[in-house]
């Protein structure tokens, strides 16, 4: 994740939170070009002739962003934390509409890319199956589906998913490498589903 001035962007957070219209048009600028650069390293692991580009995927994400109803942002970590969440969602939402256009063909993106395999071994993997099994994680173990989210989806450190967390970076670790070996366990069988 990107380092520009934490503590001055927490700040502008939480004056946008109490109401301040002046602290997001300060937030902008830097929010937006941190936004930029996750989206570009999201779009990176999509397939070759992905068609959703990185400047859509920011505008989504900061449109949902900036939209959302007196957010309480306890901290930059947390606003990317978030952020992260909606690019998965619009992720998601955009390959299934892709599947339902070309009846049945998915998005994928490398294992190599995710982590969840392997190396060496040239796979792909849906995104939506991903995604299925993400949730079916998250109602087995909600921190270890979060933890997947925030830095395979957000980009964010062990450091940064620990304090989102609110946990040890050796806890997220843990969580990161069971989690991985459960979703590359699910995903090879099978299990989760397109909707």
């Amino acid at each position: 994740m990107p380092q520009e001035s934490t503590s001055e962007i927490t700040v502008l957070l939480q004056r946008w939170h109490a109401g301040d219209q002046k602290a997001l048009d300060a937030l902008v600028p830097s929010v937006y070009t941190a936004l930029e650069r996750l989206a570009h390293r999201e779009l990176r692991k999509e397939r070759p002739d992905h068609t959703l580009q990185s400047a859509a995927l920011v505008n989504e994400a900061y449109l949902r962003l900036v939209g959302m109803n007196s957010p309480d942002w306890e901290s930059r970590t947390h606003f990317f934390a978030v952020a992260s969440q909606l690019m998965r969602q619009i992720l998601v939402d955009y390959a299934r509409r892709h599947r339902a256009e070309k009846r049945g063909r998915g998005k994928t993106i490398s294992l190599d890319d995710t982590g969840l395999v392997e190396r060496g071994k040239n796979e792909d993997l849906d995104i939506i199956a991903l995604d299925d099994a993400l949730q079916t994680l998250a109602q087995i173990d909600a921190r270890k589906a979060k933890v997947i989210e925030l830095r395979f989806f957000g980009g964010l450190t062990f450091d940064e998913a620990a304090r989102v967390l609110k946990v040890s970076s050796m806890t997220v670790s843990r969580d990161w490498d069971t989690a991985k070996t459960w979703l590359h366990r699910e995903i090879k069988r099978g299990r989760p589903t397109g909707r």
